[in-house]
């Protein structure tokens, strides 16, 4: 799942828009909005955006299960 997919979801789960994601973050929603269409955010931003929606990033290691959060 690409980290605009899984953005999507948090922000249909919590009903927040992408206007209000956007503003939360400090930039134009057109902006948020070519983001998530292009799904184009660096790992810093995707645990930015997390973090203010009440969520965690986590990389799972494929061959040994370990987790790194």
């Amino acid at each position: 799942m690409g980290a605009a997919k899984a953005i999507k979801q948090l922000m249909h789960e919590q009903n927040i828009s992408v206007s209000q994601l956007a503003s939360a973050l400090g930039i134009q929603p057109q902006s948020m909005s070519n983001k998530l269409y292009r799904d184009n955010f660096s790992f810093d931003e995707v645990v930015h955006i997390a973090d203010m929606l009440g969520s965690d990033v986590k990389l799972i290691v494929r061959s040994t299960g370990k987790e790194f959060y």
